[in-house]
Parts: C-alpha cells; sequence; structure tokens
C-alpha cells in the first residue's frame, strides 16, 4: 500500500527534493496513523481558476488521500507585491479589495478538488503584517543581492538594465517565510518556482525549526495551443467555471497528443487504466476522439455533475454532426445600436475587436446562422444568436 501511495504521489511530477522525506512521512501515517502537512500557495491575482492551476490540486488530493493536511495559503500581502517569476518587468501594485474578493472566490473553486475537512485556508497577511520593519529587515539578512541575482529572470533584467524594484527581491523571502511560521513538511509548486520553494528550505534552517521541507514541483500545463502554457491572457484556457458546454468543447478541440498530458495531470484514472487507454488507441481498438470525450466527461463532472456532463456531450454531437444550436447558450443584454465587434467582445466570444474583425474577414463569424461580411454591422434592437468558429455561441437581447 505505501509503494502504491508513493506511486501515485511521484506521478506526473517534474522534480522532487529529498523524496526520502516524503516516503517517511507517509510510511508514518500508514504504519501510525501521523498525520502530515504540505503547503501551496496561490496568490489572488485574478479571479478564477483555470486546468491549469488544478494540476497542483490533484496532486494536493492525491496527498489527502495519503494522510495529509493542505496548508491551502492564501498570499493576500504577497500578491499586492506579485511573484516576479518569469516576469520582465515589475508588476502593478493591485488594490487590496481586488485581492480578498480574488481570494474568496479561489476557496469557492478549489473545494470543487480537495477535501474541505483535510484542508487549512490560512492567510499570510496573518504573520506578515505583525512582522514589522525590524522583522523584515532581519529576514532580508539571511539571503544576499549576489545569490537573489542567480535567479534567472533577475539575472535576464539586471543585464538588459530593467528595473528590478527591492520589494521584488522581497517576494521569495516572505514566500519562504511562509513555511517557517506554518512549519510545513512538505511544499508543492509548479516548476517555475523553483527558486521561492528551495528558499522555503534555506529559511526553516536558518529559523532552527528543526525540519527542512521536502519540495514535490509539478510541469506547467500546456494550453488549448499544445505550445505555451495555459494562461487566460493568451485565451488557451479551460476555466472551471465555464459552463459545462465549453469546457467539453474546449477539451475536445485539443490535439492527440496533448490529450495524453492531460490524462497524466487530470484524470483520476490511475497509471494503468490510462496505460491500457492509450495502448487501446495505438492498437486501433479505441478510437483517440472516444478517449477525449472520456476525458472531456470526466472534467465537466468534477466541476459540475455526471447529467450536466451528459447533456454536455449531446450538445456537442449535435452542435458537430446536425449542424444545431446547443440549448444553454449564455445570454447578454445590450443597449442598441451596438456594433458587431464591440458585441462578440461583450458577449465573450471574442477576446478583442480586432481579433472580431479578422474572423469576420475570414468567414467565422454568423449572425443567426448567416454569415458575417460587413465588420462595421450596427445591431438594433432584437434577439440574436451569434456565431464564432463552430463552437463559441451566445444569445444577445438588444433593447
Amino acid at each position: 500500500m505505501i509503494d502504491k501511495a508513493l506511486e501515485e504521489i511521484k506521478r506526473g511530477s517534474a522534480e522532487i527534493i529529498d523524496f526520502e522525506r516524503i516516503e517517511a512521512l507517509v510510511r508514518e501515517y500508514y504504519l501510525s496513523g501521523v498525520t502530515y502537512t504540505i503547503k501551496a500557495g496561490f496568490d489572488p491575482t485574478g479571479a478564477d481558476l483555470h486546468l491549469g492551476h488544478t494540476v497542483l490540486l490533484q496532486k494536493l488530493k492525491v496527498f489527502q488521500k495519503h494522510g495529509a493536511r493542505v496548508q491551502l495559503l492564501i498570499g493576500d500581502f504577497t500578491a499586492a507585491i506579485g511573484d516576479p517569476t518569469g516576469k520582465s518587468e515589475t508588476r502593478k501594485i493591485i488594490d487590496r479589495d481586488i485581492i480578498m474578493a480574488n481570494a474568496q472566490t479561489y476557496q469557492d473553486q478549489v473545494f470543487a478538488i480537495l477535501e474541505r475537512e483535510k484542508t487549512d485556508v490560512v492567510y499570510n497577511s496573518t504573520w506578515l503584517e505583525k512582522l514589522g520593519a525590524s522583522g523584515i529587515v532581519a529576514l532580508s539578512s539571511l539571503f544576499n543581492v549576489a545569490r537573489m541575482l542567480e535567479r534567472d529572470d533577475f539575472e535576464k533584467r539586471y543585464k538588459s538594465n530593467q528595473s528590478i524594484s527591492i520589494s521584488e527581491f522581497l517576494y521569495p523571502l516572505l514566500q519562504g517565510y511562509d513555511s517557517v511560521e506554518l512549519k510545513s513538511d512538505i511544499e508543492i509548486g509548479g516548476t517555475d518556482q523553483k527558486f521561492n520553494l528551495l528558499m522555503g528550505r534555506h529559511l526553516q534552517r536558518a529559523y532552527n525549526i528543526n525540519k527542512e521541507q521536502a519540495v514535490l514541483m509539478m510541469p506547467i500545463l500546456e494550453g488549448l495551443d499544445g505550445v505555451q502554457k495555459m494562461s487566460k491572457s493568451l485565451n488557451n484556457y479551460i476555466g472551471i467555471t465555464e459552463s459545462p458546454s465549453t469546457i467539453y468543447a474546449k477539451t475536445l478541440s485539443i490535439s492527440d497528443d496533448l490529450m495524453w498530458r492531460y490524462y497524466n495531470l487530470l484524470s483520476d484514472n490511475n497509471l494503468e487504466d490510462i496505460t491500457k487507454i492509450k495502448n487501446d488507441v495505438s492498437a486501433g481498438t479505441l478510437h483517440p476522439k472516444i478517449a477525449k470525450e472520456n476525458l472531456a466527461i470526466e472534467l465537466v463532472k468534477r466541476f459540475y455533475n455526471e447529467e450536466l456532463a451528459i447533456i454536455a456531450k449531446e450538445d456537442f454531437d449535435k452542435v458537430f454532426k446536425s449542424n444545431e444550436i446547443p440549448s444553454d447558450i449564455e445570454e447578454f443584454d445590450m443597449s442598441a445600436p451596438i456594433w458587431i465587434c464591440k458585441a462578440l467582445v461583450d458577449s465573450k466570444v471574442e477576446i478583442s475587436t480586432s481579433q472580431a474583425r479578422r474572423d469576420i474577414a475570414q468567414g467565422a463569424v454568423k449572425l443567426d446562422s448567416v454569415k458575417v461580411t460587413d465588420e462595421q454591422l450596427q445591431l438594433d434592437c432584437g434577439e440574436y444568436i451569434i456565431q464564432v468558429g463552430k463552437r463559441k455561441f451566445a444569445k444577445l437581447k438588444v433593447n
């Protein structure tokens, strides 16, 4: 059982530092019933989570199954600074009211995956605000500038004479101090967080808390394009609060190769089952579209339920096989007259008016099943069904 648990924990991970400690914690749980803690930090800089965020949540769920209490750390203090990881310039300060509203949204969403009774939700402002000026000075003395500049993104910005604020140097120190305060046994994060995750180990040693957290890093999930990381700004994401039909359709849009990456990082199927599915596809006894449909149904069930997953499949089949309009289109109220490109953006089927223009020029936009050719079209009062491509629909009520 212990070996099976450790195999589940290692599944899909990109790098593990001090796996021996994880093994000892899991073994002690199964032999003595002693639980342990695993920390995962989320800075609530946006309102909604997408599947890329759930890669960590899925792994936390596995740890909960094998004896861990999750320390779900909401970085309400650090979000105001902004994580400099992968950034080419200093982030703007985010308003605290927005941070707290996003933090509540995160909590509402994560328990679609995590077990609430095995999760401690903590806010790092609780201890970081008490740290004070003297505490910050003492903390900053534990790491030198030369080592901070070894960090890849800082090094690039320094060499190109781009600004680096002192607050950005503080960010990894503050994230590491969270592990001191929480006395975390393990911390989990993406591969892009390695510097920050190792800071937790460094500071736990420096503050003599008699433990040094193990670190487990998960890979960054590619978006729908299969190339760049999943991101709202790149419009290649699947949001977990999107409609069942949208989650289903977007999942079916990924490539056959990317499907296995999603199975490995997102599915609750065990590795043996996934290997069998993959072998059946390779042997030609299972069509890859069926495998993809099963994954899409699993994801919709996770965030909604089985009934809505089945309806999403039926709607998708109607649209693609019979060229029908789906039944659960989101409705938007607008004021007349409204420019067609603005209507497309306001109804969330396009990300920008320039993209809307391009899609109209390419014949990808329909209004009540009729192709739109005039990008200057103004919509008067009435009800309309607008469509972009084969799977983006919206109902407009123009008053």
